[in-house]
């Protein structure tokens, strides 16, 4: 389930950043910590990105927090990630409204564990109105069941713009595309994330560690963005069919 909200005017206009968020499970593990204390510090960081963000005039901020391929991780693990969600959803929403963050989830809900769905449908309730920056976070999400979800809902409808295609993707109308991929950890990879809203993306891959990035990260990776994007004459975002072959 997603949400049908459009987007507020207010963020459509500035940077859509997705970010993979890898390398938690590392980063514990080269300081002699449990995976779990791993995850925690990456809780840690997404709050000081989403801090940042609009600042840095990101007003859209999509996380790959947890992918539908990841259940076949260790029970205990999944168990304590989830663990951590309930935490994230009970204990900062309070935060996002007081800073205007307006927070949707994508995925899959059904197979997550008992009440959580109904916490992250308060969440969006509760920050509905949020016009600083609108904070996506990627739960069970698959961006190939995405588009074939959207493909089934179309099925024998017959010519459908793109436009109105990605409307059925992402759960929002008008969606901005999007602009930058960040992945930590040195993986250089998509693992299945945003395929259709990121086909024109700059990509961005660090050996930094998720738990490890921070304000100045965010800002290297956006400068790289920017600097590409007046090279090649502002054709990041625009529409496919108007970008030439480089």
């Amino acid at each position: 389930m997603q949400s049908n909200v459009a987007l507020k005017p207010e963020v459509a206009g500035r940077l859509h950043v997705g970010i993979i968020m890898d390398g938690n499970g590392r980063w514990a593990t080269r300081r002699g910590l449990s995976r779990l204390r791993g995850h925690e510090a990456g809780v840690e960081a997404i709050r000081r990105i989403v801090e940042t963000a609009p600042d840095q005039g990101v007003g859209t901020l999509t996380l790959y927090a947890f992918s539908s391929d990841n259940w076949r991780r260790p029970k205990a693990e999944v168990t304590a990630l989830m663990g951590l969600l309930r935490f994230y959803l009970a204990n900062e929403i309070a935060a996002l409204v007081r800073n205007g963050v307006r927070l949707t989830v994508i995925g899959r809900r059904d197979r997550l564990p008992d009440g959580i769905a109904a916490a992250i449908t308060r969440a969006e309730a509760e920050t509905a109105d949020g016009t600083t920056l609108h904070l996506r976070i990627a739960i069970d999400y698959s961006a190939r069941d995405a588009i074939l979800n959207a493909a089934a809902r179309v099925a024998g409808a017959g010519q459908l713009s793109r436009e109105a295609f990605a409307d059925l993707i992402t759960g929002e109308a008008g969606l901005r595309d999007v602009d930058l991929i960040i992945r930590t950890s040195g993986e250089k990879r998509l693992s299945d994330f945003l395929l259709w809203e990121g086909a024109y993306a700059e990509l961005h891959f660090t050996e930094r560690m998720w738990p490890e990035f921070d304000a100045d990260d965010l800002a290297d990776a956006l400068s790289s963005f920017h600097r590409r994007e007046r090279r090649f004459g502002g054709l990041t975002a625009i529409a496919p069919a108007e970008v030439p072959n480089l």
